[in-house]
């Protein structure tokens, strides 16, 4: 555990009023396979070692081996390292988790690192240029829940989602040159999550004396999910987290899970703990653009040099790839984002080819040309204003607002009817699909040629789903059965969480073109379930292929 971080005249960054174990700590979630609920641990070790002491690095090791004759534990070994080096204005961390062969099944949900900050000192939350904010209000929430006490005329109340809180009442707030009004404000975790490619540097700034304390992940190897998976950050608390794993805008494919006395080894980190001050006549501020300039030395620097785990490998023990990828695909129009695993350099020549369409193909697909894994350019509607977070209000990120679920049902009484060739998907096609009981939308499309003994497809690329269920029929919305159902799929919670997207769910549809005529035509997208306001689906994209002309059997004829 952290119990203390004594910085620039500040005997404690941490907050004082939690216990010492609940201040700045590692910790895993887990459960066993054939037992209900899970267990928060938060990993104290039963062991130190000083892996070294010199003049210019201090390694300690916290240790815990797992007793194979507990019934409760977790079956892991744990190794929990924290190095500071000379000339360094901060620690790292790193730990190495273990689970040799013959080991209890077990389930492991999420692993972090967390830090508790002082709420009565650091009160402005950075996660990017464009999320920012002076966070005083949630400081008053704290201190509201403390003494239970009415302050600034401020009313505090839980409204559904359980991360989620409402703040109302006429309050000005100025943190130092900044002044913000709020009348009012809703505020959750979830609305300051990034995905991992994103999430490199982030913390919260005090101004009196002005400190910085960030979290900068120097390289996302280490990361479960993959470059877009999303996560927790900072928020109000003050907290600052290091998010390895989580189902968190996943859920159950997410879990790690061990099965069959199945061994495993694996580090994670080291990640940086970056402090930094400046004098009290400069802007506070310019503590935000000095995090970034150190997150880009950090990831410079990786893989780092300095770790003594032998599990670790440094630079001198990896290697290095060179060559071409060539990709192909004949019908989407392709991009990438660059793997976890390492960073693409000037040297690096991609070659990424998509073969043409046939000339059949219409304009107007549902979705925009480049699908992109998310629902961003789709219409979102603006946010109840009774419950708004002020950050997101000019903010492009208007997703991220409280309570858009139902949003869908106050502004859009009947179901979506879309028009191809006159509908316009970043107007009138929405976020989500969602009232609270089943619903139907329409696309409408004409067509001037169909040929009935071949097989069309429909691709539909769902952006997140959350126990939903997708029925497809074909000019005929009455029939009991339908063409195609994805059954329940998905536990993502991606539009609780205020997220664009959760994981990715690609169907490809055949269609006998006898379901299709020459004429007006409709496809009926059903979601089924009706029982919460969270079962939920968000598209990406969705296109109808016609069949492959007979002289150009790679291409594909795209109908909508």
């Amino acid at each position: 555990m952290i119990t203390g971080i004594e910085y620039n005249g500040i005997d404690n960054l941490l907050e004082y009023e939690y216990k010492e174990n609940n201040r700045g700590y590692w910790d895993l979630v887990w459960s066993k396979p054939d037992r209900q609920g899970d267990v928060f641990d938060k990993l104290e070790g039963t062991d130190v070692y000083v892996i070294t002491e010199d003049d210019n690095q201090v390694e300690l090791s916290f240790v815990r081996t797992w007793d194979s004759s507990s019934e409760t534990g977790l079956p892991l070994n744990i190794d929990k390292r924290f190095v500071m080096l000379r000339g360094c204005s901060g620690f790292y961390s790193y730990a190495i988790f273990e689970r040799l062969e013959g080991w209890p099944d077990v389930n492991i949900t999420q692993g972090r690192i967390a830090f508790k900050l002082q709420h009565n000192l650091f009160q402005y939350m950075a996660e990017s240029d464009d999320r920012r904010s002076c966070q005083r209000l949630m400081i008053v929430r704290k201190v509201w829940f403390s003494t239970t006490q009415r302050l600034f005329f401020l009313r505090i109340q839980t409204i559904p989602f359980s991360e989620a809180s409402g703040f109302s009442g006429a309050i000005a707030m100025k943190c130092d040159h900044l002044l913000m009004y709020a009348v009012i404000q809703v505020d959750d975790k979830y609305q300051y999550s990034s995905d991992n490619k994103d999430s490199r540097v982030h913390g919260w700034i005090c101004t009196d004396p002005a400190t910085g304390f960030w979290v900068i992940t120097p390289s996302n190897e280490f990361k479960t999910g993959g470059p877009v998976k999303q996560d927790l950050t900072s928020h109000a608390g003050p907290i600052s987290l290091s998010m390895f794993f989580s189902t968190h805008y996943a859920g159950l494919p997410l879990i790690i899970q061990f099965r069959d006395g199945e061994p495993w080894k694996k580090v994670f980190g080291p990640v940086f703990m970056y402090l930094n001050s400046v004098q009290p006549d400069e802007d506070p501020l310019t503590l935000w653009a000095d995090a970034k300039e150190q997150m880009l030395l950090e990831t410079e620097k990786w893989p780092y040099d300095f770790p003594l785990s032998d599990d670790f490998p440094c630079a001198d023990q990896r290697g290095t790839v060179t060559g071409r990828l060539l990709v192909r695909d004949r019908t989407f129009e392709l991009g990438t984002t660059v793997s976890m695993l390492g960073s693409l350099d000037s040297s690096v020549t991609t070659n990424i080819t998509s073969k043409s369409l046939s000339c059949q193909k219409r304009p107007y697909p549902v979705g925009n040309r480049h699908p992109d894994r998310t629902a961003a350019e789709f219409f979102v509607p603006d946010p109840n204003p009774m419950l708004m977070n002020q950050l997101y209000v000019s903010q492009p990120d208007k997703y991220r607002q409280y309570g858009l679920w139902d949003r869908y049902t106050d502004l859009y009484p009947e179901d979506l009817v879309y028009t191809i060739e006159s509908s316009i998907y970043q107007t009138d096609w929405k976020l989500d699909n969602k009232t609270y009981v089943p619903t139907t939308w329409k696309i409408m499309f004409d067509l001037t040629n169909v040929d009935e003994s071949s097989n069309y497809t429909l691709q539909l690329a769902l952006a997140s789903a959350n126990e939903a269920e997708l029925q497809v029929r074909i000019n005929d919305e009455t029939t009991e059965v339908p063409h195609f159902t994805t059954g329940s799929i998905g536990r993502d919670n991606a539009i609780a969480r205020h997220g664009i997207h959760g994981l990715y769910w690609l169907y490809s549809v055949d269609v006998p073109g006898s379901l299709l005529v020459t004429s007006t035509n409709t496809i009926f997208l059903t979601q089924s379930r009706g029982v919460s306001p969270w079962e939920r689906i968000m598209y990406d994209y969705i296109r109808l292929e016609g069949p492959s002309s007979n002289n150009q059997t790679q291409n594909t004829n795209e109908i909508i």
